[in-house]
């Protein structure tokens, strides 16, 4: 595909775009994960989401029986509409109509539309949970997913039996192919199972030295109110305590996004049905409830990646899942981790104070590779962890926080003020102290770094609806490293700002800007000079205009830019340009189609734009150097509860003769690949 033809189709479908008039109302949960995906969230923690949302579409709950803490367990819902929902509910039941969701305080129109789909309005009685219920009225689920990059990658090229000896780990051991099959049951939200299968491309597959079939399975089963018992969960399953000190494998949100939701909760159990193979526990949890007292206990026994050294010490956790190479297949599974840990939770009205504890050991050392960087990092076969967090909700205010403590004594903190008086606008203001000593091997707080340690920072953030269709949101992060870091040689310190400006022309018509600036410092060289600690900053900006038809085209057009700039060196400059192109006015056929065109100077100017992928799976490609991007991909329903997904996307570099390196690499300047997807709903 020529350069020339990409711009002018990008031309002819903003012509198309800017000339339709018609609106039609959509707002939708899937919209807002594509959102969150574009602020910088990680793939797994999307998917995640992704899997909670659609079995609550499936599973709606009844406004008129859902309890405070199911509320809670909604992903879309900060701390304070949750709470507001679940006080509103508790004031007016019983209710006739979804729609009296307006009427709750602190909960804009934009939630209310994206919530709807979840809930629905039915009797006030609550019904037992019976065996015989759960067979007539519980829903199955079948998928499998195949992709295929249709180029050849030099890991799957033939060579000599002499090379191979010589360089093993040149040649994947499996077809170059992905694939994964997943199974789930769930009754209402009571009863949740499911099992998964899932090997990467690289892998081998049933083949004979490799008789287990796929090369990564997983299971969970989690069931709710039993009695007292309000959660059970058994296989893979996620946690999360406080504020994230001590304990946190589920998702956190891009600090965009946690302006007006920065405050955390202690979660119950969660089932993992994500095809990452870490970040979850694997054993049983269980919240057991006493009046205002719940109490949750934890037990995880899992087999894990790790470098390992040759005194037999881990160096470093491997948490990529790929098994391709005789290295990475020797690696496999050759450590093993137990956790135990417990919370408790006492709440009364808009006040909740907890209290948490978590030891964990593993099978052998763990003794990363001394750096200046990481003398403070854990170095023992065990630890632990405790912590005492709290949140107060009152009227237009809430405070939260959670301090945690090491077996060095060393404590961390984090401490939150938010301030929502209305949806029109609101406040959050947080602080975190992280020190240098601290070390929580699964804790995921709110902070810059990778690691919960060595950092000190405070975070404000605003959302503003100044007037009825035009909304702003911005944050401003400031933090210092008191200790060095991964390739930092010296204490260093940083500034995070954004800003997003969003006009709807119409309820599904709108306009928006954003723009990001971020400030930190990393090694550098340059002539005459040693290496040394140097400032660079990077600046982003995009303007987006979207469009939804009534007859189900959906339109947006994007331009991107990005700037990045070290002190002593020339500036790096990138922008894009891009259209998707969307249809869902068939109840058969759906289809979506992208194209871009990109220009980046580096690595360090790369752009990213999300990409409609197939169902179930979010797909966030970087761009850099100078090409094009086209991706088609379309859903075809069978039956209604039969569909098939393909998608084809196809990426063209004007600047260079290779893509990838090493085993990845790609001989040539053009990459398709190919995706599919199966759901069977009964």
């Amino acid at each position: 595909m020529k350069r020339t033809s990409i711009i002018t189709l990008l031309v002819i479908a903003s012509i198309i775009f800017f000339h339709t008039t018609t609106t039609a109302q959509s707002n939708s949960w899937q919209l807002h994960l594509e959102e969150l995906a574009e602020e910088g969230m990680d793939e797994e923690s999307i998917e995640n989401m992704y899997q909670e949302l659609t079995t609550l579409e499936s599973n709606p709950l009844n406004l008129n029986t859902v309890s405070r803490s199911e509320l809670e367990r909604m992903p879309l819902l900060s701390y304070e509409q949750a709470t507001s929902i679940a006080d509103f509910l508790e004031k007016n039941r019983p209710i006739f109509t979804t729609f009296e969701l307006r009427n709750v305080p602190r909960l804009d129109f934009k939630t209310i539309e994206m919530i709807l789909p979840l809930f629905y309005v039915g009797e006030m009685d609550k019904k037992r949970t019976s065996v015989a219920d759960m067979i007539r009225y519980g829903k199955h689920e079948l998928s499998n997913r195949l992709d295929k990059t249709l180029n050849q990658r030099a890991g799957y090229k033939q060579y000599s039996d002499s090379i191979l000896q010589k360089y093993p780990n040149r040649k994947y051991a499996g077809e170059d192919f992905y694939t994964a099959l997943k199974y789930s049951f769930s009754y209402r939200d009571k009863v949740q199972f499911g099992v998964i299968g899932e090997k990467d491309a690289g892998e081998p597959f049933w083949q004979k030295n490799y008789p287990k079939g796929y090369d990564h399975y997983g299971f969970h089963l989690i069931v709710r109110d039993i009695g007292n018992l309000k959660t059970v969960a058994v296989g893979d399953y996620r946690l999360s305590f406080g504020q994230g000190l001590i304990l946190n494998n589920d998702f956190m949100l891009s600090k965009a996004w946690a302006t007006n939701s920065i405050i955390k909760r202690t979660q119950e159990p969660k089932r993992h049905f994500s095809t990452a193979e870490s970040g979850f526990f694997r054993g049983i949890s269980a919240v057991y409830q006493i009046g205002k007292v719940s109490v949750t206990a934890f037990y995880s026994n899992k087999a894990f990646d790790a470098n390992i050294s040759e005194y037999g010490e881990m160096t470093s956790f491997k948490t990529d899942g790929y098994h391709r190479t005789p290295l990475e297949i020797d690696k496999k599974n050759n450590s093993r981790e137990q956790v135990i840990g417990a919370n408790i939770n006492w709440r009364k009205s808009g006040l909740q104070i907890g209290a948490s504890a978590l030891y964990h050991k593993y099978n052998r050392m763990l003794n990363p590779t001394y750096r200046d960087y990481n003398i403070f990092y854990l170095r023992n076969t065990h630890s632990y962890n405790a912590s005492i967090d709290y949140s107060y909700y009152h009227s237009k205010f809430a405070f939260a926080g959670e301090v945690a403590i090491a077996p060095n004594k060393a404590v961390a903190a984090v401490n939150i003020l938010q301030y929502n008086p209305n949806y029109l606008y609101s406040f959050s203001l947080l602080h975190r102290h992280l020190p240098t000593t601290y070390n929580a091997i699964h804790s995921k707080a709110f902070m810059e770094g990778s690691r919960t340690q060595n950092e000190n920072g405070i975070y404000l953030g605003s959302t503003l609806k100044p007037f009825r269709n035009f909304s702003t949101t911005a944050y401003i992060d400031v933090f210092k490293f008191p200790w060095l870091r991964y390739q930092v040689d010296a204490p260093s310190k940083g500034i995070d700002t954004y800003f997003l400006a969003d006009y709807a022309i119409s309820k599904t018509s709108n306009i928006e800007f954003r723009y990001k600036y971020k400030q930190k410092e990393e090694n550098a060289k340059y002539p005459d000079v040693e290496r040394t600690v140097l400032p660079y900053n990077t600046q982003k900006a995009r303007i987006r205009y979207s469009n939804n038809l009534l007859n189900g085209w959906q339109f947006r057009t994007t331009a991107d830019l990005a700037i990045f700039k070290r002190k002593h060196f020339e500036k790096e400059s990138g922008h894009m340009f891009s259209q998707a192109v969307g249809h869902r006015g068939n109840d058969k056929i759906q289809g979506d189609l992208y194209a871009s065109y990109f220009k980046s100077d580096s690595y360090a100017a790369r752009l990213y734009s999300y990409e409609r992928n197939i169902l179930s799976t979010f797909y966030m490609p970087s761009f850099y150097g100078e090409g094009i991007r086209v991706a088609l991909s379309g859903r075809y329903y069978i039956t209604p509860m039969l569909s098939v997904s393909l998608k084809i996307g196809y990426t063209n570099y004007f600047d260079r003769k290779t893509i990838g390196k090493d085993t990845e690499q790609i001989n040539g300047n053009t990459r398709a690949d190919i995706f599919t997807y199966v759901r069977w709903k009964f």
